[in-house]
């Protein structure tokens, strides 16, 4: 049976991991920033409705957030599929 150092030293070395994100991924998160960003808002008309029943107002507040959503996702969509069909320059 292997000491847990010794499984610890294997992972760890076989990858060098300084705790940052990269630079692609920092360009992945800010190319996702207005989706993730409209999904928050609309957690957060749900959230505010968990414990009551919702009204008009709350509907709209969620319908509205929906919509952010599908708009922020649709643009992501359509941004990765023009940058694929022109092999990746934008």
């Amino acid at each position: 049976m292997k000491s847990i150092a010794v499984l610890q030293a294997a992972v760890t070395a076989a990858a060098p991991f300084d705790g940052e994100p990269s630079d692609a991924e920092l360009d992945a998160i800010e190319t996702e920033m207005p989706a993730i960003l409209a999904d928050v808002v609309l957690l957060d008309a749900q959230i505010m409705t968990i414990d009551r029943t919702p009204t008009e107002l709350d509907e709209r507040r969620i319908r509205r957030a929906r919509r952010r959503v599908l708009a922020a996702r649709r643009e992501l969509a359509n941004r990765s599929a023009v940058v694929s069909l022109s092999g990746g320059a934008a």
